[in-house]
This record gives C-alpha cells, structure tokens and sequence, in this order.
C-alpha cells in the first residue's frame, strides 16, 4: 500500500485529493499546522480515513520528522498562502509559505529520501501579463501579485532540484479550478453563495471588483487526478492543466443568477476595493501536454460548475438554524 502526505489537506484541492488517493488505496497523510482554531470542515467526512500530522512549511525540522517518520513514496505540496489580495498586504509572510516553503519540503525530501515522488502546485498567476494566448508550458512568466512571484520562485526551485538533485519534481501549473468547496473569499464561491443568499432573501446586494476579468476556470475534482497522474509517469515534467475556454466574470454572475431565476443586473454593484493593484486580465491555458501524456481531460464544464456551486450553497443556507 502506497503512502501518499499532503500538505494543505484541509483546503479545497486537499480534500479533493485525499478523497481520490483512498480511492486508490493509498495510506494517506495530512500536514497541518497548529493553530488554535482548527478547521476541519472539508475532511469531516475523511477524518476517520487518513492520519493527520503536526507540520508547517515555516519549520524546516517538522517537515524532516513528517518525512522521516512517515516514509511516504509521494508528496503533494498544495500548502500556500493562496489568496492573491492578501498577499499585497502580506507579501512577506507569502514569499515565506508559498515560495521559501517549497525550498524546505525539497531540502527534507534531499535529506531523507530523494525516491519521494514530489509535486508542486504551481498556478496560472505566474503567467501574470500574458505574453502570449493560450498560456502552455513554454509561455514566460510575468506574474502580477506577490502571490504570482512567490509561485514562480516555487515552480523553479522545483524544476532546480529535479535537475540537480535526481528528484522526482513536478510542477502542475493549474489554472483557476473551483468547486463547492472554494473558500468564501474567492470571487466564484462569493458569486454562488451571495446569489444563493438573495435568493433566500437573506441579502440583498452583490459586489464585486472587475467584471471583464477572464479566467480559465475548471472544476477541483478533476484537476487533482491531473495531479496523481504527473507522479505515476516514468519522467518527471511541468504540466499546465486547464479548460482551454476562458470566461469573465462577468459570466460566472449571469449563469448564479439566472439559475435560481434572477436578473444579475438588479442586484450586482462594481465596487473600486476590490480591483487589483496590478490586474490580471486575461488567462486561458493549453493543456495539450497533459492531454496527450497524461490522458487527463476536464469533465466538468464551466456552466455545470457553476450551478453546481449555487445548488451547494443553497443547501448550505437553507440548513442554517432559523432565528
């Protein structure tokens, strides 16, 4: 039985991995960090299932122990300060998680066992000002964000140890992927849950940043089996995992709305604070290394996506205790 270790098992992407690896029949591990408050809300129903270990990418040595106690044959780094407004007004304690994090989990790895399958979760926003579209593996790098930068520091100190080192590093350049389980802050769940809110009759307005802003915006479940795949090929790559559709914001409002039979326009106000510094307008990705050496597709289109996010949190809202 293999063993698989994830940091950011609680996050999104985590639980969703989490759940396909013991699908799969691995032993799975989870890196938390301590915190006072623990949140365990997307694992709840996995909790009996996988092992949960003390960890934070801020501390070399507990990466070390996590590693060498465990002895896992692959490592999913997911783990990041991952919230593009917040790492303008932390732009320092970013660079520390989501690029120098990176550094210490592949110096354990070095350390402790260098057959440890590696993958990196690298993202669209290192592409940043495009240089070209669609964004494949080749594009260059322009990112936008502290966030941005801090993810091509992490790709590349990747792409340095796979080289140098014998290390079986990938880097999955995924672009934007959502599903019911996207943290309230990032504008598709802020979209669904606020429709779905209106809806109810529990609010009344919506706003929002720039509506023109398009992305490549997929479903979570099925960009981590993007993920498994990289580390089961026999040579270590960077792979971009995208739709190859890019949307605007602008739509993702329209179809939350008209699904649960409202006129968007009525209630959605732009509101200044929430445009970036630096604006990202455009990404859209070319996953055609993925599809052709990987065998991975999307299944889940953009609108079934969405819907599938509204349907969630109307369950959600509606299964709130009534004052």
């Amino acid at each position: 039985m293999k063993r698989a270790l994830i940091t950011g098992i609680t996050g999104q992407d985590g639980s969703y991995l989490a759940e396909l690896l013991l699908e799969k029949g691995y032993e799975v591990y989870g890196i938390v960090r301590r915190a006072s408050t623990e949140k365990f809300e997307r694992i709840a129903h996995l909790m009996d299932a996988v092992e949960i270990v003390s960890g934070d990418l801020l501390d070399q040595n507990s990466l070390f122990h996590a590693l060498d106690t465990i002895r896992p044959a692959e490592v999913y780094n997911l783990a990041a300060q991952s919230f593009v407004p917040t790492s303008w007004n932390q732009p320092l304690l970013t660079g520390e998680i989501t690029a120098l994090g990176v550094t210490r989990m592949l110096e354990a790895i070095k350390m402790v066992d260098r057959s440890i399958r590696f993958y990196q979760a690298s993202s669209s926003e290192m592409f940043g000002k495009v240089m070209e579209v669609p964004q494949s593996e080749k594009t260059p790098f322009y990112p936008r964000s502290p966030y941005g930068v801090a993810k091509v520091y992490g790709h590349w100190i990747t792409v340095n140890y796979r080289e140098s080192y014998d290390i079986f590093a990938c880097s999955g350049i995924l672009f934007n992927h959502e599903s019911p389980r996207r943290g309230m802050e990032f504008v598709t769940r802020k979209i669904t849950h606020t429709a779905a809110k209106i809806k109810l009759g529990l609010a009344s307005e919506l706003r929002l940043g720039n509506l023109k802003s398009k992305r490549d915006w997929g479903f979570a479940g099925d960009y981590v089996k993007a993920m498994w795949l990289m580390l089961q090929q026999p040579e270590p790559d960077n792979y971009v995992v995208a739709t190859g559709e890019t949307h605007a914001v602008e739509e993702a409002v329209e179809i939350a709305f008209s699904h649960v039979g409202l006129d968007w326009k009525k209630f959605v106000k732009t509101d200044p604070k929430f445009f970036r510094p630096a604006e990202v307008d455009l990404l859209v990705g070319d996953a055609t290394r993925a599809r052709s050496k990987l065998g991975w597709k999307p299944e889940v289109d953009f609108k079934s996506l969405i819907t599938m996010m509204v349907d969630h949190d109307l369950e959600v809202i509606k299964s709130w205790d009534k004052p």
